[in-house]
């Protein structure tokens, strides 16, 4: 039986999940269990694609994503695929009719990472945040808002501006790495050889006001979906604190963490809020 299939696939997409982010993990425990996996879903679908490009740098990296987008348009249209993450998600594709063109943009964005290593101007960088990070956000909100046209437009943007918040994050944390092993610079008009306080700050300025718009949608979320995300949005703005009092010389030489006894200390303090209504 398919189902039984399905199950087997949808246990993997959970288990890249815990394996590969234990901060979005926990995030995604906090959300209604009526929707949990098909985070679990749409996470694995993004994190192989991730994967790819950035991990295996001993194999044909471009063979296997062009392998990969040929699964997934396969698995898109015949509704299964032997690829059990593809299988997982394509599930969730079409139950939440999520847009296609959320999907190619996310992919288009993956595939850069194959051969382009600056991203010289706003426009360039722009293009690649909504494709890598803001069409995640939307994927997501499709299942938080259950597939609900109205309400998915009334939180289109808030969730775009989350999503360019985390994945800004995520450059900054991850500054040494994708300029070391990736040579990659994702921030335009910034020279990361010589990071600056004024520069960093700079960045940061731009992700807190992405975070102010995104905490705006998260207080209108169905509260299926509102403390996961709160959870989610509450990790990253520790990080990013954290990484807005690490001297810019440290950000370039290490990797800057939240420990796992910070992480279980937010989710007790945000619940407080949450339950609360302290957003």
């Amino acid at each position: 039986m398919k189902a039984i299939f399905d199950n087997v696939s949808y246990d993997c997409s959970k288990t890249v999940t815990k394996t590969y982010s234990t901060s979005f993990s926990l995030a995604t425990k906090m959300l209604s269990k009526s929707i949990r996996q098909d985070i679990y879903n749409i996470y694995g679908f993004v994190r192989f694609a991730d994967e790819i490009v950035d991990s295996f740098h001993d194999f044909d990296k471009k063979g296997l994503f062009q392998k990969f987008e040929q699964d997934l348009e396969h698995a898109l249209k015949n509704r299964i695929s032997l690829n059990p993450i593809l299988n997982a998600f394509q599930h969730t594709f079409h139950h939440y009719n999520i847009d296609k063109s959320l999907v190619n943009s996310f992919m288009n964005s993956m595939r850069m990472d194959l051969h382009k290593s600056k991203y010289l101007t706003e426009e360039e960088y722009k293009a690649y945040i909504y494709g890598s990070a803001d069409v995640v956000g939307l994927m997501c909100l499709k299942v938080f808002v259950n597939g609900d046209e109205d309400r998915y437009n009334e939180l289109k943007d808030t969730a775009m501006s989350l999503g360019s918040a985390f994945q800004k994050v995520n450059f900054l944390r991850d500054l040494k790495a994708d300029h070391d092993d990736l040579n990659r610079t994702y921030f335009p008009n910034t020279d990361l050889t010589k990071l600056d306080e004024t520069s960093k700050l700079y960045i940061i300025k731009d992700i807190e006001n992405d975070f102010a718009e995104g905490l705006e949608g998260i207080k209108k979320l169905p509260m299926e979906a509102k403390f996961g995300v709160f959870m989610a949005y509450r990790y990253y703005r520790q990080l990013l604190k954290k990484l807005k009092r690490t001297p810019a010389l440290e950000i370039k030489n290490a990797r800057i963490r939240v420990p796992n006894y910070k992480k279980i200390e937010l989710l007790t303090r945000s619940y407080v809020k949450f339950q609360l209504n302290l957003l």
